[in-house]
């Protein structure tokens, strides 16, 4: 009996712990969001720093559980919040697949996609391996092709934000909303066979593990998507309710996201599933096959807005600052953005040009292509499977997603107002409405 009232007493402490570190995360993530209007700066930039705030190597040193966190474990303890997050990030980007907008350019969009995509990776891949070779160890091949997959991944929704503000219109804004979803897609595939690589080279070589396994999650992970997707537009039917499609919709990313995580084995052969890739393909079937989905996506993205807020806390939390004051380290990370930024600007300008699109998208296209955040986020957690290899290169990618994500909406910015698809009067309308709901507020106040 008292071992039962300890439990119950422990379990319930854990409880509150989790709450109020998750209440905690959420609102230091908002206030930050403060701190950075004024500087013009994204709100997953905020995110991350009021992590890194609360995490371990700030606030975190205090000791005091639920006001920040203490300890990596801690961190660790609301790593189901991340999973949940990823599925709907991966979701949304499915949802940006609609047959109907990629006739125009679908052709265009898919070639500069892919090659932009591989040519990052060659290009980190290529400048990371000749640095594990040099440094006797202190980066590992399997960690240096990992980050050559991680670097495919953009950050569709910093892109998506900066084009909705400024209104921006014009061929690039075409091209660029297609490409940065196929981004995404491209840069799973890639990332599921080179970390199937990656796995190898710690644990041995082996045809099943290098080839087969990773082609078999692809397959596993798109069928159960698309089953899910159809099988989600179907049960939409049954209700006039946009609100109960909603809870649908959203009950459908949760079940994805848990079947996702199954694995099992047949022989030598492992059966696994992608969540990122499962809950993209999701969220394909079902804005094309669903006639109402646009207004349910936009329900959904309202809904998991404070999850969001929540995952990018979380992970500025877990960057290892320590880590940093290693020189080499530091020179990796240079080395990982630099290499990365000139892969998707010449990809993207070379493809480009291939596909003989107008020079002001071959002149600007790859500068809209820089940031970086959920997606690789989800990578490198995938890859913290490799232990403390996982662990380096989950820090790497925190500190290249700070760097991008503090300059690369405003490059995505000036690259639009050059290729002129941001106009002048466009932005000063904006201004006006800002004003004119600041001047709102402020009477009613």
């Amino acid at each position: 009996m008292y071992n039962d009232v300890c439990k119950k007493v422990e379990m319930k402490e854990f409880e509150m712990r989790t709450l109020l570190s998750l209440s905690v995360a959420v609102l230091a993530g908002l206030l930050m969001t403060r701190v950075a209007k004024p500087l013009k700066l994204p709100s997953v930039t905020a995110y991350l720093v009021a992590g890194v705030l609360i995490g371990p190597y700030c606030l975190g040193l205090l000791g005091i559980e639920g006001l920040g966190f203490p300890t990596q474990e801690s961190v660790d303890s609301l790593s189901l919040i991340s999973e949940v997050a990823l599925g709907f990030i991966a979701f949304s980007i499915g949802s940006e697949f609609r047959v109907s907008e990629l006739k125009h350019t679908g052709k265009q969009a898919f070639v500069i996609g892919v090659l932009q995509a591989l040519a990052a990776t060659f290009l980190v891949d290529i400048a990371l391996i000749v640095i594990a070779l040099l440094t006797n160890g202190r980066l590992s091949i399997a960690q240096a092709i990992t980050l050559g997959a991680i670097a495919t991944a953009t950050a569709p929704a910093a892109t998506l934000m900066v084009v909705r503000q400024y209104k921006a219109k014009g061929p690039l804004v075409d091209l660029l909303l297609p490409i940065v979803a196929l981004d995404d897609a491209v840069g799973l595939i890639v990332f599921a066979v080179s970390f199937g690589i990656a796995k190898a080279l710690n644990t041995g070589f082996d045809v099943i593990s290098i080839v087969v396994d990773p082609l078999i999650e692809i397959v596993c992970s798109l069928a159960l998507g698309a089953l899910g997707g159809w099988v989600l537009t179907q049960l939409e039917k049954l209700f006039n309710s946009n609100t109960n499609r909603l809870n649908m919709t959203i009950a459908f990313v949760f079940l994805t996201s848990a079947l996702a995580m199954a694995e099992f084995k047949i022989g030598p052969v492992t059966i696994g599933f992608s969540s990122l890739l499962t809950c993209m393909m999701l969220g394909t079937l079902f804005c094309n096959l669903c006639p109402l989905s646009g207004e349910i996506m936009e329900k959904s993205d309202r809904w998991t807005s404070p999850l969001f807020a929540a995952f990018f806390v979380i992970s500025g939390a877990g960057l290892d600052l320590g880590v940093f004051k290693d020189g080499m380290i530091v020179l990796i990370g240079v080395v990982y953005i630099l290499t990365r930024s000139l892969g998707k600007y010449l990809g993207a300008h070379y493809s480009a040009k291939l596909m003989k699109c107008e020079p002001q998208i071959c002149k600007y296209l790859g500068i809209t292509l820089l940031p970086q955040a959920g997606v690789a986020l989800g990578m490198c957690g995938t890859a913290r499977q490799l232990g403390a290899e996982g662990d380096l290169i989950r820090n790497i990618t925190l500190f290249a997603i700070l760097i991008y994500e503090l300059v690369g909406p405003l490059l995505t910015k000036m690259a639009l107002q050059a290729a002129g698809e941001i106009h002048p009067m466009d932005e000063a309308v904006r201004n006006r409405r800002q004003h004119k709901l600041e001047q709102a507020n402020a009477e009613k106040k």
